[in-house]
């Protein structure tokens, strides 16, 4: 959501004389122009930086107001819990269950070897912030209940977190769009912590609280369950410009 000012009139031009300040001296203008270059080759770090300062201040801080603070990179960092355990290759395992013929549990490295979906779309917050032209890739959501052998009573799927609180939901066949992933990168790189990693749910057309960040089970049941939002109000449908009151651009 772009705001725009109103263009400020020009200032007067100023006539020649002492009030235009002193002359800066060619040593000094050098030097300024040496610190803008600087500071453009230092802002990614910089950038980089501010944005993990700010994801290990929000994992520690149970008000969600760090979640408030702006950074460079557009994301701001959510979670419903004071804190979340890290996973990583060792630890890390995604549970398949429910109405299916072949529960099975994926290690982060098993998931990581089948075949990839990679994809770039705008993600938008319900909040009202947006991110413009986000890569994402993972594992299609419909492969993984393909291989489980979902059941033909089954009409919905259920998402769990390792965070011990969070919960999504999706109908069967919102599921099985080919645009909603089991994401493991976002923006060339693997999920970090902050990003909800190792592995994430990504659902590209809806609001980005049905992106379940720190995926750790997938249980395929009759019907759509509410999850943790959706239990404070918010629509379970979140297509983005078309829920929660909003008309937001629709980012697929």
């Amino acid at each position: 959501m772009n705001s725009e000012r109103p263009e400020e009139a020009e200032e007067p031009e100023k006539p020649l004389g002492r009030d235009r300040g002193t002359p800066i001296g060619r040593r000094v203008l050098l030097g300024t122009l040496g610190l803008g270059a600087l500071g453009v080759v230092a802002a990614p770090t910089l950038q980089r930086g501010m944005e993990s300062f700010l994801a290990g201040a929000a994992e520690k801080d149970p008000t969600g107001l760090t979640g408030l603070l702006p950074n460079g990179g557009g994301f701001r960092y959510y979670s419903v819990t004071s804190s979340v355990p890290r996973k990583n290759a060792q630890n890390y395992q995604l549970k398949i269950d429910g109405l299916v013929d072949r529960p099975t549990t994926y290690t982060l490295a098993d998931l990581r070897a089948m075949p990839q979906t990679r994809m770039v779309k705008d993600v938008q917050c319900v909040t009202g912030w947006r991110v413009p032209g986000t890569p994402f890739e993972g594992v299609r959501l419909s492969r993984l209940l393909d291989a489980a052998g979902v059941r033909s009573s089954a009409g919905a799927v259920r998402f769990t977190c390792f965070d011990g609180a969070y919960t999504e939901s999706l109908t069967l066949d919102q599921a099985r769009r080919a645009d909603v992933l089991v994401a493991l990168r976002m923006q060339d790189k693997n999920l970090s912590h902050s990003h909800g990693g190792p592995v994430r749910l990504y659902v590209a057309p809806m609001y980005f609280y049905k992106s379940a960040k720190w995926l750790s089970g997938i249980t395929v049941t009759e019907d759509v369950q509410a999850g943790y939002w959706e239990n404070r109000g918010y629509d379970i449908d979140a297509w983005v410009g078309r829920s929660n009151g909003r008309d937001d651009e629709p980012t697929s």
